[in-house]
């Protein structure tokens, strides 16, 4: 589970870096209007929220920063994700994730492990929306699993076979 993680980060990496930095922060009509930056920061942020709250066995993905920071400058984008690869290995433990439904708040019972399951799958269904907004911008080869589940890729792998 980290080492999907952090590989599908790494690969995220360095597809960041070989974005023009013209389209990482330019509003995209395919993606509604929102920039790669944004969709960037969304995943960045999902995880911060996770690691800052792993000591304190409390997360609250509602509640995170929205670092605009993060959506403009892709540079300072990659130093967190670095963040996230370094920092993202940990026991497991019990945590409460508490979510704000109809002005009410709610906590669930779940766990790190199963925590940092979410965020890769949110992680990987923002890779595809990422895809469409650089297939927009750009001419760019990307690699054919970027934004695509593991279990998609095996899927393909077992039918070709």
């Amino acid at each position: 589970m980290f080492k999907s993680s952090i590989a599908t980060i790494e690969q995220f990496k360095e597809i960041l870096l070989q974005l023009p930095e013209d389209y990482y922060a330019h509003s995209c009509e395919a993606l509604f209007n929102a920039s790669i930056g944004q969709h960037t920061r969304h995943i960045i942020e999902l995880y911060l929220c996770l690691i800052n709250g792993y000591d304190g066995a409390e997360v609250s993905y509602d509640k995170r920063e929205r670092n605009q920071k993060i959506e403009q400058d892709v540079y300072f984008a990659i130093k967190q994700l670095q963040r996230i690869q370094s920092d993202l290995e940990k026991p497991n433990k019990a945590v409460k994730v508490a979510y704000e439904l109809g002005g009410m708040e709610t906590c669930l019972e779940s766990n790190y492990y199963r925590e940092v399951m979410y965020n890769l799958e949110h992680t990987i269904h923002h890779h595809a929306l990422i895809k469409v907004g650089i297939k927009h911008f750009t001419t760019l080869e990307l690699p054919e699993s970027f934004g695509v589940a593991p279990s998609t890729m095996q899927h393909r792998e077992a039918c070709a076979q």
